[in-house]
């Protein structure tokens, strides 16, 4: 138990410590794309049991078969940053003085592990069947998966900014101010997480090709669908809410741009929160007038998650200000002053 003794705790920069917080944040993408891809193919199920797969570490003939590689190699990824998540975890409690950002990491290290247990149900309960919603209470599950993953992104994320140098050590030539963008951020990132739990309802139901021209709702060009079911539905809801994303993020880019307490490249990554949108809404088209080309339809959840993670990042770092607490080095009291002097 004395290893887990906290050292000495520090509120400086710590190169190694960051840069292992930013090759977790990479390495979730991987992780996201590789559970994207197994879905787009419908290969969720390809193993009946979890943790292990055919009852071992290594099934057999996993290597080759498209369908079990795709979902074998999204566990194993799993088990990684799960690991990475916990060391991150450890270290943070052992060496940062600052106790909300201990907590924000046992946030990530409790988000990842429910995300771990939830896949494992999505798995362990899909025989049975829920005759209200006509779905199996493994695919709820998915749904609920799905929907974990981006908030754990987002947990990652904000670990590795706060962990960064730039947040620790901050720049004396930093615009000041009051940064007048940070609601509009706020909106922004909550909307595309309701748009991305949207999104996981949507596939986990196969409402991907429900509405199968874009952009209007039928092959004559109507705004909305001729028929209507649960399916069309929530389809047409995600559509929607793609809609007002666009103009909340055009809006929040030229709020940005135009604060003088943000930094360029603050305003930098801001634009690219458009251009993240302009490829996001060109997969969307292509996923369904491909009827969900596997590839496609992989591409548009992988760059949904890279929007929100620069969005949520964005706003994050809008909170700075308030969640770093810079403590100037007190000044000699006078008496002390005195006493110096007397003694000279």
């Amino acid at each position: 138990m004395s290893l887990l003794r906290p050292l000495h705790r520090t509120r400086a920069y710590q190169p190694v410590l960051a840069w292992s917080a930013i090759a977790g944040t990479a390495w979730v993408f991987v992780l996201v794309t590789l559970g994207a891809f197994t879905t787009s193919i419908g290969a969720g199920m390809v193993f009946p049991d979890w943790p292990l797969s055919n009852g071992s570490l290594n099934p057999d003939g996993w290597l080759h078969d498209l369908a079990m590689f795709s979902e074998h190699s999204h566990r194993l990824s799993a088990g990684l940053i799960t690991a990475v998540t916990l060391a991150i975890a450890l270290a943070v409690w052992l060496k940062d003085s600052r106790s909300w950002m201990r907590k924000l990491a046992w946030i990530a290290l409790g988000l990842v592990v429910a995300q771990a247990v939830v896949g494992g149900l999505r798995v362990l309960m899909d025989h049975l069947h829920v005759e209200t919603v006509d779905t199996s209470v493994g695919r709820l599950f998915a749904m609920a998966h799905a929907t974990l993953a981006q908030l754990y992104i987002c947990s990652l994320i904000a670990t590795s900014i706060s962990l960064s140098r730039p947040w620790m050590e901050p720049s004396s030539h930093r615009p000041r101010g009051i940064i007048t963008w940070r609601r509009t951020a706020v909106f922004c990132t909550c909307l595309l997480i309701v748009q991305l739990a949207v999104a996981a309802v949507m596939r986990h139901s196969f409402a991907g090709t429900s509405i199968p021209t874009f952009p209007w709702s039928t092959p004559e060009g109507d705004l909305l669908p001729a028929v209507w079911n649960f399916r069309v539905a929530i389809h047409f809801a995600h559509r929607v809410l793609a809609l007002c994303i666009t103009v909340a993020l055009i809006v929040l880019v030229a709020r940005i741009s135009r604060d003088p307490a943000t930094s360029l490249r603050v305003k930098a990554l801001a634009w690219g929160l458009l251009v993240l949108l302009a490829i996001q809404i060109t997969l969307g088209a292509a996923a369904v007038l491909t009827y969900r080309n596997p590839y496609f339809t992989t591409s548009h959840v992988v760059v949904g998650a890279q929007t929100l993670a620069l969005c949520f990042g964005l706003t994050w770092w809008s909170f700075r200000p308030a969640v770093q607490t810079l403590r100037p080095s007190p000044a000699p009291s006078r008496v002390a002053s005195e006493q110096t002097s007397s003694v000279a």
